[in-house]
């Protein structure tokens, strides 16, 4: 029988084509002893046969790659057609049994674990393109039958209108195009966010900077909270900046609800940091070996294990309640830095002549 669900700690940085480019980065920090919840993913392989069924003239990557990057309206309506496709097809039998044995992997003898199913395109997470928050990630899924139907609108969001639009303008590929899915163990942390290992506003690579905010990142990703920021020198370890956000929505999940809920931040946290001084260095530390070991800046998110954000922190060493949710590399500054397609000249006709001059 082929594979089509593998876990991740069993990917890396080569299996990118597999399983797409979250997965083989999830895959790549748990093989190198780097803390990462427990997962599977499902691999390319799977998205090929679903859409084989979906599209077995393969009449869509076509389509679609003939579109013009301005036709807005044009966009939405093919990408609209497909996505309604992807969705109403019920998966290939031996894939959904893959599936469903995953999760009740993750559940061990528990009933309707929670998890977090993530899109893990094959073109995502590269140094020169960032697919972040166009493709669809849905937390706290309870429940076979509603990870199998995760799955499959993970797969129908590779076709999300801003997804295609973006593909479109930067004249990425269509063919070959696919999409593994991340199926991964929720965590509850007192507090998650996103850090960069170099500044994101100035580009010093000297720098970790992080943000954060109480309970679920989702809060933060969305923009529902303006979050608390922490700058940490890589060299002496020393919190050279610190500002607390204003934190006005809470993002959190239930213990048997389905999904994550909204609500009004508790009054007494919203002034409050939500990483102590030990708790900010250990990221930023960990943030280092990350870093370290893809030997370029990174763009990392985050979970901290602990107590509910309304009671004190928990005791014991905050390296060891951290999580990593994802890392990619760090795009903004990368692309400032790459040399030029060619060296200025001092006359446009000089440009033509150098032309000219190369040999056949």
């Amino acid at each position: 029988m082929p594979v089509f669900v593998r876990r991740l700690s069993e990917v890396g940085s080569a299996d990118k084509p597999a399983a797409g480019g979250k997965a083989a980065g999830l895959g790549e920090l748990a093989r190198a002893g780097l803390p990462v919840p427990p997962g599977y993913v499902v691999l390319a392989e799977a998205f090929g046969q679903m859409m084989a069924a979906v599209d077995p003239s393969g009449s869509v990557p076509r389509s679609v790659a003939a579109m013009a990057a301005e036709d807005v309206p044009g966009i939405a309506r093919a990408a609209a057609g497909v996505r309604e496709r992807i969705t109403a097809c019920p998966l290939p039998a031996e894939v959904a049994a893959q599936v469903t044995a995953a999760y009740e992997s993750l559940c061990a003898g528990r009933p309707d674990v929670p998890v977090a199913v993530r899109s893990s395109a094959t073109m995502e997470d590269s140094a020169a393109a960032s697919f972040a928050g166009l493709q669809d990630t849905y937390l706290a899924v309870r429940g076979a039958a509603a990870v199998l139907d995760a799955v499959r609108r993970c797969w129908a969001s590779l076709y999300n209108d801003e997804s295609v639009a973006y593909r479109r303008r930067m004249g990425l590929p269509e063919q070959g195009l696919a999409m593994g899915v991340v199926i991964q163990r929720m965590v509850r942390p007192r507090a998650a966010g996103v850090m960069f290992t170099r500044s994101p506003v100035t580009g010093d690579r000297s720098v970790v900077a992080i943000e954060g905010t109480w309970g679920l990142g989702s809060a933060l990703v969305g923009g529902e909270v303006t979050p608390d920021r922490f700058t940490i020198s890589k060299v002496t370890g020393e919190i050279t900046g610190r500002n607390v956000g204003a934190k006005l929505r809470l993002h959190s999940f239930g213990p048997n609800e389905p999904g994550i809920s909204s609500s009004a931040m508790p009054a007494a946290l919203r002034g409050r940091p939500c990483l102590t001084d030990d708790e900010a260095r250990a990221l930023a530390s960990l943030g280092r070996r990350v870093e370290e070991h893809y030997d370029q800046p990174q763009d990392i998110e985050w979970a901290l294990l602990g107590d509910d954000p309304a009671c004190p922190p928990m005791h014991g060493d905050p390296a060891d309640r951290i999580r990593l949710l994802q890392s990619r590399p760090e795009t903004v500054w990368a692309a400032r830095e790459r040399p030029p397609v060619a060296t200025p000249k001092p006359r446009a006709s000089d440009h033509v002549l150098a032309w000219l001059e190369k040999p056949l």
